[in-house]
């Protein structure tokens, strides 16, 4: 983690202490899952822990926030924003039950309280959350038309209710696809100053403008 913590002055010793363990963790199963690439893992830290803590850059949540990861995955974003958010409650979804095992497993050693796993598809779900999260699960549009009846409103907290979603690719192609705009853009480039992340970027979506985004091309 020593890498991450110039660019995150915000996180307290206790907290960079809990993600040095989840990150011990995910080592840990990505010897038995295919989590990350095995090519990547030596990475772990800067190429998939660092774009999650990002998110406190722009992320403010009052006290009891509820939040979804939709196809969680390994964790990414859920896990990591649990152990950032503590006073927020995370639901990690995902349908790929060896997964779920896995940030199971994680969140029950770390005792996340705030977290709670289901092993179910997203458009199963009946709750609404504040934000729904995302990285790289599926091409925006899709994820959008998957999420947003999940998307509860309110604007308590900073930013707005809303999606939160982890892409690669042109922003452009992918407003063109939606016929909506993200209402917040953070350059994980600019913000980690490394071009490994050249046009990554985390997007925010306001719950307001989801009803006019169009469904998947086909």
């Amino acid at each position: 983690m020593h890498r991450l913590k110039p660019f995150f002055p915000e996180l307290a010793p206790a907290q960079w202490e809990l993600l040095e363990r989840m990150a011990a963790l995910h080592r840990e199963w990505n010897a038995k899952i295919n989590l990350v690439s095995r090519k990547d893992i030596d990475n772990l830290e800067w190429h998939h822990y660092a774009p999650c803590v990002a998110a406190i850059k722009f992320l403010r949540l009052m006290d009891g926030a509820t939040l979804l990861d939709a196809g969680t995955g390994g964790g990414f974003p859920g896990l990591i924003l649990a152990a950032l958010y503590p006073r927020a409650r995370f639901t990690l979804a995902d349908s790929v039950g060896k997964k779920i095992t896995v940030v199971s497993d994680i969140a029950a050693r770390l005792r996340l309280r705030n977290v709670e796993v289901k092993a179910i598809r997203v458009e199963a779900l009946a709750r609404e959350y504040d934000f729904v999260t995302g990285r790289a699960v599926t091409s925006l549009p899709a994820f959008i038309q998957l999420v947003r009846p999940r998307v509860r409103r309110g604007e308590k907290h900073s930013p707005a209710n809303g999606i939160i979603y982890w892409k690669g690719g042109s922003l452009a192609d992918e407003e063109a696809a939606t016929g909506i705009t993200p209402a917040r853009v953070f350059s994980l480039e600019e913000l980690l100053n490394d071009g490994c992340f050249k046009e990554k970027y985390i997007v925010h979506y306001r719950r307001e403008d989801l009803a006019r985004a169009r469904p998947p091309a086909g």
